[in-house]
């Protein structure tokens, strides 16, 4: 597919166990399922080809000559398809007997991957059958082909190398040492694991968790097919539980009993990126064989949900997060307060939405180390562009807290500093705007110095990207608690706390969060209301953290940035206004640099941060150039 993405399937057919001719038209069926429906990966369960419940049937010279021929007859059926297929086979090679992973596409046997580890406890006797894969690779005579045999094979797809495969089967998944490390380290970005997993109470919840992890540990996709219905119920009984991870993430997973599938896109370009960023993912590969495939690759939208929130999560994971996040910005406030031996933290109050969240997270670290609330200074500080909605609001947020309250008119102050540095007040243009800015901030030191105190910060991390604040101005603090988290994570924290709190806090907090975003320093309209509004001047913030989260934490190109992005805001946005704003984005994160070059400190709470003694260093000069040149051109 574009940009990466290759849409595998893991299904679990219908089988008979000794039917290799049965089987292999069951497979075929979902073979040209898959390929109309664009499947450029399939993956069937453990030994498909006969039924994996075949017990000594396997000594059997014609099961296996019968399998042989059946998966003659599916490599002959894959010409044509577009699809990578991996489907169980015994194979004899001399006189001992593998469980194999065949791979094949387009009329073309390109491997035969043994199991590593055979099971031999409990419900399994497999030894009784099979023999371990040997060290090495070698070449051997099978169905018509001379084929690579052995567990050190990547296959890969000549067009786009990232597309590359290896194979583990059932057991290698459980055993401590997997052969899924080396496989990963030799390049493989997506294992896929052939398997006859027997359904017994509890282990479907382990299963899920294995893959999780095997995923995670490893940095790959990981499709999983599990045998299920027609399998023998003699002793054991199979589900059919198929899954597709990525990178630690369910994609995709099969309800158990019901002969469904699994199917599913995997980034295989953002598992390259995510290795390239962990110096310890090693890079190996010595024994392996590298084994090429070819077909054009699918066309059309995602089937895989693109999260338009990608900072936000959904249901009940939201409040246990937002639970998390504030306990980690309040506890490291409380640990820099007590480390400065500060009376007082100083914070300057709005009515909007960053500056509410600063005075929670405040009020938790004072809560924590047992201080008074009494000692949290809260400013408010109306200027040219205070609205009585936005000045009510923080005065209402502050009594319902127990805080401080101190309010300091800026205007007079702002005006003789117009008139010293001989500006018009009437010219509204950036110096009318962030003097009262920096203005606000040398307010708060002060009454921080006066009062044995820190300035605590409001700004966020979506306007840290944009450079939406002023230089010196509210982009200094001396401790930033909101600096990693962005404006979508804000609203859902504030209305977490509102929850949790309930009563009259609960009330203020949900006026503030029904308030339109503005740094209020331009004049309010003719109505009294708010006349500069953010997201009309910089764009949604809703679009600049998607296309930060895009940027910064997958390394997404503008080109794969706004195809995802027409998919998460379909039906919101029209493309030319997601093209605008991601131009945009560009333009203003690679200017602003200079302003996160010199943040204050502030606590890491998710996966993107722009502290340059964190997670980002970027020159303050460095060229937008390229960026802007592929997203202007889309």
């Amino acid at each position: 597919m574009k940009y990466g993405f290759v849409r595998a399937r893991a299904l679990s057919p219908d089988l008979k166990p000794g039917d290799p001719a049965y089987n292999a038209q069951k497979i075929q069926e979902g073979m040209e399922k898959a390929a109309e429906e664009g499947v450029e990966l399939l993956v069937f369960p453990e030994l498909s080809v006969t039924g994996y419940t075949c017990g000594d049937l396997f000594g059997q010279k014609m099961l296996l000559n019968a399998a042989e021929e059946a998966l003659k007859e599916l490599v002959s059926a894959s010409s044509g398809k577009h699809t990578l297929v991996f489907a169980g086979v015994p194979v004899a090679v001399g006189t001992q007997l593998f469980n194999c992973a065949a791979a094949f596409a387009e009329g073309k046997l390109l491997a035969l991957i043994p199991k590593s580890h055979i099971p031999n406890y409990r419900e399994f006797y497999e030894l009784r059958n099979f023999t371990p894969a040997q060290e090495g690779v070698s070449v051997i005579e099978y169905a018509g082909f001379s084929v690579p045999f052995g567990r050190e094979i990547v296959l890969y797809h000549q067009e786009m190398p990232a597309f590359s495969v290896a194979a583990e089967i059932c057991e290698d998944l459980w055993a401590p040492h997997s052969p899924a490390e080396g496989h990963a380290a030799a390049g493989a970005n997506i294992l896929v694991n052939l398997s006859a997993s027997n359904e017994a109470v509890g282990k479907l919840e382990y299963r899920r968790l294995l893959v999780k992890a095997q995923s995670g540990k490893c940095v790959v996709g990981y499709v999983y097919a599990d045998a299920g219905e027609g399998e023998s119920v003699s002793d054991l009984i199979f589900a059919g539980h198929d899954m597709i991870a990525e990178n630690g993430s369910i994609l995709s997973e099969s309800a158990p009993f019901l002969g469904g599938s699994a199917t599913g896109e995997i980034d295989v370009e953002l598992l390259e990126h995510e290795r390239r960023a962990m110096n310890t993912f090693e890079q190996g590969g010595e024994g392996y064989t590298r084994v090429s495939f070819s077909f054009p690759l699918a066309e059309g939208k995602l089937t895989r949900k693109v999260d338009p929130t990608p900072f936000v999560p959904e249901g009940k994971e939201l409040d246990r997060r937002c639970g998390l996040i504030l306990s980690m910005q309040s506890s490291a406030l409380a640990r820099r307060l007590k480390h400065t031996h500060s009376k007082t933290a100083v914070i300057g109050i709005s009515g909007g939405l960053d500056s509410a969240l600063a005075l929670l997270v405040t009020v938790r670290a004072f809560d924590l180390l047992g201080k008074p609330r009494e000692d949290i200074i809260a400013v408010t500080m109306p200027g040219f562009g205070t609205t009585n909605k936005t000045r009510m609001s923080g005065l209402s947020l502050m009594q319902a807290t127990g805080v401080t309250i101190r309010t300091v008119h800026i205007g007079p102050a702002v005006n003789r500093h117009f008139k010293d540095i001989e500006h018009d007040p009437e010219d509204r243009n950036v110096t009318y705007e962030n003097a009262q800015a920096r203005m606000r901030t040398l307010i708060l030191m002060d009454i921080a110095n006066d009062t044995n105190g820190i300035v605590v910060g409001t700004g966020d991390l979506s306007e840290l990207a944009l450079g939406w604040c002023t230089y010196n101005g509210d982009h200094m603090s001396m401790y930033a608690v909101n600096c990693s988290v962005p404006k979508t994570l804000v609203k859902s924290l504030v209305d977490y706390e509102g929850r949790r709190a309930g009563g009259r806090l609960e009330a203020v907090l949900r006026g503030i969060l029904n308030t339109e975003i503005s740094p209020e320093l331009l004049p309010p309209d003719e109505e009294g209301g708010i006349a500069q509004k953010t997201e009309d001047i910089v764009g949604p913030y809703e679009l600049h953290d998607f296309y930060l989260y895009s940027f910064v934490r997958r390394g997404f190109s503008p080109a794969k940035t706004l195809w995802l992005a027409e998919q998460a805001f379909e039906g919101k946005y029209e493309r030319a206004t997601l093209k605008k704003w991601l131009v945009n984005f560009y333009k203003r994160f690679f200017a602003q640099q200079f302003k996160r070059n010199c943040v204050p400190d502030g606590v890491k709470v998710g996966s993107v941060s722009l502290s340059p003694r964190g997670d980002w260093r970027m020159p303050s000069d460095a060229s937008a150039a390229l960026w802007l040149k592929e997203a202007e051109e889309l």
